[in-house]
């Protein structure tokens, strides 16, 4: 049966979160999306496609279902047809997790099929998430960057830098003044800064909410954090949320 969004539009909407480098937050990025699309009135279909850490699924408060991509120990490029099928055969909005070991396979997929091509001739919008993280996976996250912007000819890219394990910077440079930015800035839709706040309060709140596997909604409405903790918890997701807003996701 085909789902109607709860914005009556009835279009579908596609975000897919893609980095090779493991470990540097792209559930914690698909959770944050689907929650912002969620405020928006969307109708959202969570899918986790991270076959070794199926961490998004751990959101019970997000609607999500897992998707096995594993056959045999490895990952089977066919089952990437169920994920197409789901695509084109519903409406909503989609945000798909996926792991790191399903990055070369899955962009593969992508590129043989020429599946962004079918999918916006169809009427989907599809958006690419990359996350960069600063710290020792700078070079590695840049790198996945890359090769999703060299092989992509949409401006679909939308880049989250995760400051979580330091600074986004290069030989102190921020993202959009280096080289691999500027060189692919017509293909970035976007960016969103994850900022590292306070440790012992801003970031000890973010974890634990992380730890638990919350929304930011759950961790207003429960006991378990204290006030002013839930005002720190309302100043970051403000601040996300209000930088979604600047790009046109919707």
């Amino acid at each position: 049966m085909t789902k109607t969004s709860s914005n009556g539009s009835g279009a579908t909407s596609i975000h897919i979160s893609l980095q090779g480098k493991g470990g540097v937050g792209k559930s914690l990025m698909s959770a944050i999306l689907s929650q912002y699309l969620l405020s928006k009135g969307q109708d959202v279909q969570g899918i986790d496609a991270d076959p070794v850490n199926q961490t998004l699924a751990e959101y019970r408060g997000l609607p999500v279902s897992r998707l096995n991509l594993l056959k045999e120990g490895s990952v089977d490029p066919r089952e990437f047809d169920l994920l197409m099928e789901r695509f084109l055969t519903e409406s909503g909005t989609f945000v798909v997790d996926t792991g790191a070991s399903t990055f070369i396979p899955l962009w593969h997929y992508v590129l043989e099929n020429q599946v962004l091509d079918y999918l916006r001739e169809k009427g989907k919008r599809v958006f690419i998430h990359s996350v960069i993280t600063g710290g020792q996976s700078l070079n590695d996250t840049l790198s996945g960057f890359e090769q999703l912007a060299e092989t992509t000819r949409a401006k679909n890219l939308v880049v989250w830098l995760n400051e979580y394990f330091g600074p986004v910077l290069h030989e102190g440079i921020p993202f959009r003044e280096m080289a691999v930015c500027k060189k692919h800035a017509n293909k970035v839709h976007g960016c969103v800064a994850i900022v590292r706040r306070t440790t012992d309060t801003f970031g000890r709140d973010v974890e634990e909410m992380i730890c638990q596997k919350l929304t930011f909604e759950e961790a207003f409405n429960g006991s378990g954090f204290t006030i002013m903790a839930k005002q720190r918890l309302r100043v970051v997701q403000r601040d996300l949320f209000e930088q979604l807003d600047e790009i046109p996701l919707l």
